[in-house]
């Protein structure tokens, strides 16, 4: 199979296998490969999983925000505050 890229996409795919180090060709080949032959194997392994915690097992994590904001970022402490602010925050001043 010969696949003729526009002028467009060739330029993207150069472009991300430079910054990725490789070459367009295997770049190309990796990224249809992911999206195309691991959803069939996907969906051939899922007769196996007894539950919607196993099907879900590689796509579910947790994201620690002390990576990212030094001592946590605290996202559950006084949420329905911090969202009563925000709205408020968005909200145009009424007018006299």
């Amino acid at each position: 199979m010969i696949i003729t890229l526009t002028p467009d996409l060739e330029q993207a795919l150069a472009e991300a296998a430079h910054r990725l180090g490789a070459i367009p060709e295997q770049l190309a080949l990796d990224s249809l490969r992911e999206r195309f032959a691991s959803s069939t194997e996907d969906m051939d392994s899922t007769e196996e999983l007894a539950t919607l915690a196993d099907f879900l097992g590689g796509h579910i994590g947790v994201l620690h925000s002390r990576e990212h904001v030094p001592g946590g970022a605290r996202l559950s402490q006084d949420s329905s505050g911090k969202f009563a602010a925000g709205l408020a925050a968005k909200r145009p001043p009424k007018s006299s």
